[in-house]
């Protein structure tokens, strides 16, 4: 499915980093552009810097609010055509020093927001027969890291989700995604960068620009998974030969990245 004039999209956590980024993508192709994140200040101001721009505040975690946010979206804009479900957030730290609101929040922004919104918004593509999703996930759903079981939970989950979704609508009209980059600047740490782990400071950094390009591509080719960047996709032969991995991860990593030996 292309994106241009006429097209309509819905971006969650719009205001930082992937969404904001996706959300400037998608409006400079000339689509309009529903902005859901939780600030309502922050996602006014957005939609005030974007051509055809709503702003949708809401939480994700809020099933109710964000059926409002889709419905209101829809009511302005006519039509659903693309739903970007990016919204999440990061608590890290070794599983035993979690606070466990803090383990329940990821969940329910990270995996549970994902449901929220997919169940708010396909109904509308289902209706038409026409549309397609994108699920952020991440490169933490192919191989567990350290200080981040919880996260690579969620984003495993969104991954496992997204994988059995796309079979169910086949013949349907409605396509989806995944999208699983790795180590991104954006504002995801910055309420915890001071404790960061050494693996962490040590990978490369990739732009949320190019994440966003990655996701227009993804929608532009009805692409079933997308690792940005590409070597991402190593990760995923953690399932075959994780000792190899493992010894690849301390390699380029750190210890840190693999403490534990096979």
């Amino acid at each position: 499915m292309e994106i241009g004039p006429g097209s309509t999209a819905i971006v969650s956590g719009a205001t930082h980093g992937i969404g904001r980024a996706t959300a400037r993508a998608l409006a400079g192709r000339g689509a309009a552009v529903g902005l859901i994140a939780r600030n309502r200040g922050e996602v006014e101001a957005l939609a005030e810097e974007l051509p055809r721009a709503v702003a949708l505040p809401a939480d994700v975690a809020d099933p109710a609010a964000t059926q409002e946010a889709v419905e209101g979206f829809v009511v302005k804009a006519g039509q659903l055509d693309l739903l970007v479900a990016n919204a999440g957030l990061a608590h890290t730290a070794p599983f035993t020093e979690l606070e466990p609101d803090k383990a329940e929040e990821m969940v329910q922004v990270n995996f549970i927001g994902t449901l929220n919104q997919i169940r708010a918004g396909l109904p509308r593509m289902l209706d038409r027969g026409r549309g397609h999703i994108v699920i952020v996930s991440s490169a933490a759903a192919l191989r567990g890291f350290p200080w981040t079981a919880v996260y690579g939970a969620t984003k495993a989950a969104q991954k496992t989700f997204a994988e059995a979704l796309r079979h169910e609508l086949s013949g349907t009209g409605v396509s989806l995604s995944t999208v699983m980059p790795g180590s991104v600047t954006t504002d995801l740490h910055s309420h915890e960068r001071g404790r960061m782990p050494d693996w962490w400071r040590r990978g490369e950094k990739i732009g949320p620009e190019q994440v966003a390009e990655a996701i227009v591509d993804a929608v532009a080719h009805d692409r079933r998974e997308v690792h940005v960047p590409k070597s991402v996709r190593l990760l995923g032969l953690n399932s075959l030969a994780p000792a190899a991995v493992d010894r690849l991860l301390a390699l380029l990593r750190g210890g840190s990245a693999a403490p534990r030996r096979y």
